[in-house]
C-alpha cells in the first residue's frame, strides 16, 4: 500500500498520528480561508462571464461520482433546449498549448481522462485550462451558448459563479472532518452552509442536509468495436478481473458485485497511465473497467475487454429544485 492510500484510509479510519499534522492544516485552513475572503470581498480579480456559469464540485479529495452528474446535467440542459458547454483544470492533461479545445479524437495524455470522456460521451464543446476563466473565454469566442459548466471549480476563485453544487460520497462523508492534510477536506466544513446545493451520491433519500442521487449501471460496452452488452451479459457468478483507477475504486467493485458477479479487485491510482502489461491478470477472465479508465486504454485493448456505463440518476426533488434555478437564471428560455 502506497503512502497516499494509508494517509487516505486514515483520513477516513483514523490513527492518532494524524495530531502530527494539526500544524499544517491550520497554516492550510488560513490559507484558504483568506482566498475565500478575498473573493467575497472583491478584493481579488474573478471573471464574471456574459452567460450563467454552474460549478460542479466538491470539498473532499477523491471521487464522489462528479464527472456522471456532468453528463446528466449536460444532457438535462439540452432537454431544455439550452446550448451548454464546459470548463476544466484537465488535471493531468499534457496539451500542446493552454488553453486547449478538447476533441473525441484526442489522446487521454493529452485531453485528459474525464474531459476526454465527457467529450466522447456527449460533444459537448469542452475546454481545459487550469486558469478557468482563460478556457471559457476561448469556449465563448468560438461558441454560442447559453451556459457554461465549471468541472470541480469550487476552490477556482478567479471565476465568478452563479450556481455551485457539491457533491459528497454517501458511504464516507466527510472523513474525520479535518482539512488537508490532516484529513479529506479541500475547505473547512462549514464551506457547505454556503454552497446553492448538495447532493450525496449513494444515499436512499432526499435529508434537510442535501439532495439524494446513485449511479445505476446501464450497459456494458465493448473497447475495441463499442458494442453495447447488457448488464445480463455475464452470468451470475461469472468471476472476473475489475480495474479501477478512481478517486473510490471500491464504489465500482462493489457495483460488479451488485451485479452478482465476483470481481477480482485491482485498484490503481486515480488518473492513472496505463500499459498493456499492467492489465495482463492471471487467471485469464473477462476484463471490466471504469468509462473513465477505458479512454486510455482503447489504443491497446483486445478484444472482449469491456467497460461498464453508468448514469446519474439524481432525485426528483433535485430535479425540480434544479429546473427553477434554470428559470431563474435563464428566464427567456423557460
Amino acid at each position: 500500500m502506497s503512502f497516499a492510500d494509508r494517509l487516505h484510509r486514515a483520513w477516513y479510519e483514523g490513527h492518532p498520528a494524524l495530531r502530527l499534522l494539526a500544524p499544517l492544516e491550520l497554516l492550510y485552513r488560513r490559507v484558504v480561508e483568506a482566498k475565500r475572503q478575498r473573493f467575497l470581498k472583491g478584493e481579488s480579480a474573478a471573471y464574471r462571464a456574459p452567460v450563467p456559469v454552474i460549478v460542479v464540485g466538491n470539498i473532499t479529495v477523491g471521487g464522489t461520482g462528479k464527472t456522471p452528474l456532468i453528463l446528466w446535467l449536460i444532457e438535462h440542459c439540452r432537454s431544455r433546449g439550452l446550448r451548454v458547454g464546459v470548463v476544466s483544470r484537465g488535471y493531468g492533461a499534457t496539451p500542446p498549448s493552454l488553453p486547449w479545445r478538447v476533441r473525441s479524437g484526442d489522446s487521454a495524455q493529452q485531453a485528459g481522462d474525464e474531459p476526454l470522456l465527457i467529450v466522447q460521451r456527449t460533444g459537448v464543446p469542452l475546454v481545459i485550462d487550469p486558469d478557468r476563466s482563460r478556457a471559457l473565454c476561448l469556449l465563448l469566442e468560438s461558441e454560442s451558448l447559453d451556459l457554461i459548466l465549471s468541472d470541480d471549480g469550487l476552490q477556482h476563485y478567479r471565476l465568478a459563479r452563479d450556481l455551485e453544487l457539491v457533491l459528497i460520497d454517501a458511504a464516507r462523508g466527510l472523513g474525520n472532518g479535518r482539512c488537508l492534510p490532516a484529513g479529506p477536506l479541500r475547505e473547512p466544513a462549514e464551506r457547505l452552509d454556503s454552497v446553492d446545493a448538495v447532493l450525496f451520491n449513494g444515499a436512499d433519500a432526499d435529508t434537510a442536509r442535501g439532495y439524494a442521487f446513485s449511479l445505476k449501471p446501464v450497459a456494458l460496452v465493448e473497447l475495441c468495436s463499442g458494442e453495447r452488452w447488457p448488464l445480463d451479459h455475464f452470468p451470475v457468478g461469472q468471476q472476473l478481473h475489475a480495474v479501477a483507477g478512481i478517486g473510490n475504486p471500491q464504489r465500482f467493485f462493489t457495483t460488479l458485485e451488485t451485479l452478482h458477479w465476483r470481481p477480482i479487485p485491482h485498484a490503481f491510482a486515480d488518473h492513472a497511465a496505463y500499459s498493456s502489461e499492467q492489465l495482463k491478470f492471471s487467471p485469464e477472465l473477462p476484463l471490466v473497467m471504469t468509462e473513465k479508465d477505458a479512454v486510455k486504454c482503447r489504443a491497446f485493448a483486445p478484444s472482449g475487454w469491456s467497460y461498464l456505463q453508468v448514469q446519474a440518476v439524481p432525485s426528483a426533488a433535485f430535479v425540480t429544485w434544479f429546473d427553477g434555478q434554470l428559470t431563474r437564471l435563464l428566464p427567456d428560455h423557460s
